[in-house]
């Protein structure tokens, strides 16, 4: 009779991380992690936990553990979590970081904490992760990578090869290139992998180095860093301050830059301050302090437009059908302006315009904008007509309409270039900001037509 096979059973993948602190082995951690590759719910599982369970989680995290987890969340999340813990425990996950990820994290720290936990890490960890706070949120020393490869002139092509070999082996970033420095850390020149390669192993790899054709300052906008890694299709970029170089971004680094910037522009561009923090973290007092200002501002500006209709209440009485189209003149101003400055702050985000480029585009808008406007005039006179409210309103409409349409194509042509030349961020002039503006003065320009073209208001 044959022996019955016992049934081989592999572990049930761990759905939530009230599994594993039910769990309490470090085990349980990776079993979750393995299960939940999506970093997103990751860190909604982690801003979820009360601050005991975050204890607990905490207790469990071991070093290649502790570092999955918090540097594959947001920063604004991984801080959370550790404001939840006690600084000695927060310190000991911290680390177990790199010292740009640690950085990341406390900056998303109020001063005070941010402090403390920095003050208990290790003197070396302490002396890396400081330099990286000094610098500016949106710069690129936020962002940039110590962990990088490094040799001095003399060094043979061989010996840095072993360089990049270790590196490799004690790192989970491959290099992207061997960096040639002086002994002060003045940047000299660097070598591909393709250059360790090919290059003689008993030269010296300052005959083999090529100049970085492009590097940027640790103190410069982190997005112009990650435009120009994007348009040269780099792996990376060597980041200097006082000419010494401190280190390199990345081209992981530039995709979450990049997010990041996208984000900013999407929600400013509806009238909002960018929230700083994931959507499903934000409180509804948060939701209301970045949104309330620009309702706010926006709802000044628009009393304008009750002015100008107070203004021409006359011929509102006399022509009452002047009123009904009212919401079509200036809502499809308001569209038209809204799509071509999308159009443009996006374009300037990508580096595709400059101010100098202002003639073209007003030439290329303008004329877009009469194309427009024509087929819109034809589809409001079409409309004037079915209302019955009689020709000469049908013209008024049909050439406001028109004239509103190339006025805010000239508006939202302007604007974003002008307020970024004056330093700000063109995004904030988008969608709510265009219609506002377009509002009152199209109505002003439908009035005018109204005076010289209906003989009951001449």
């Amino acid at each position: 009779m044959a022996k019955s096979k016992t049934p081989i059973t592999t572990p049930a993948p761990l759905i939530d991380l009230g599994e594993v602190i039910a769990l309490g082995v470090p085990r349980a951690v990776e079993l979750w992690l393995r299960a939940e590759p999506n970093h997103r719910r990751r860190a909604e599982q982690l801003s979820d936990l009360k601050s005991d369970q975050a204890r607990r989680v905490a207790d469990l995290l071991t070093g290649p553990n502790a570092r999955e987890l918090l540097a594959g969340v947001d920063p604004v999340t991984a801080a959370r979590f550790l404001l939840r813990l006690a600084p000695v425990t927060a310190a000991r996950l911290l680390g177990l970081l790199a010292p740009e990820e640690a950085a990341r994290a406390l900056r998303e720290t109020p001063q005070p904490e941010r402090g403390q936990l920095v003050d208990q890490l290790q003197p070396a960890q302490a002396e890396a992760v400081r330099p990286l706070l000094a610098w500016p949120p949106e710069s690129v020393g936020a962002w940039l990578t110590t962990a990088h490869v490094s040799v001095r002139p003399q060094t043979t092509v061989a010996q840095a090869a072993r360089q990049v070999a270790d590196h490799a082996r004690l790192s989970d970033r491959s290099p992207g290139y061997v960096y040639v420095t002086e002994a002060t850390g003045e940047l000299c020149g660097l070598l591909s992998m393709r250059d360790l390669v090919v290059a003689p192993g008993d030269s010296p790899v300052e005959r083999a180095m090529n100049p970085a054709p492009v590097v940027v300052t640790a103190a410069e906008d982190q997005e112009r860093a990650a435009r120009l890694l994007a348009d040269h299709h780099f792996r990376e970029l060597p980041v200097l301050d006082a000419g010494r170089l401190v280190g390199v971004i990345s081209a992981d680094d530039v995709a979450a830059i990049l997010e990041q910037e996208s984000t900013e522009d999407a929600e400013r561009q509806g009238g909002s301050t960018p929230l700083e923090v994931p959507y499903l973290q934000a409180s509804p007092w948060l939701l209301w302090r970045k949104r309330v200002v620009w309702i706010a501002v926006l709802f000044v500006a628009e009393m304008y437009t009750g002015t100008v209709m107070r203004a021409y209440e006359d011929e509102l009485a006399t022509v009452v059908a002047l009123s009904f189209f009212i919401p079509l003149l200036i809502g499809t101003g308001g569209n038209t302006g809204t799509q071509i400055a999308s159009t443009l702050v996006r374009a300037m985000a990508t580096g595709q315009i400059r101010l100098r480029d202002l003639p073209r585009i007003l030439g290329k808008e303008l004329a877009t904008a009469c194309l427009i406007a024509g087929t819109m005039a034809a589809l409001a006179l079409a409309r004037a007509y079915s209302l019955g409210v009689g020709h000469q309103v049908a013209l008024t409409v049909a050439l406001a309409i028109a004239a509103i349409v190339i006025w805010s194509a000239l508006l939202a042509s302007l604007l974003p270039l002008v307020i970024r030349r004056l330093g700000l961020d063109p995004a904030v002039v988008s969608s709510p900001l265009i219609s506002t503006l377009v509002d009152g003065t199209g109505l002003i320009i439908y009035f005018t037509a109204a005076k010289l073209f209906i003989s009951a208001l001449a």
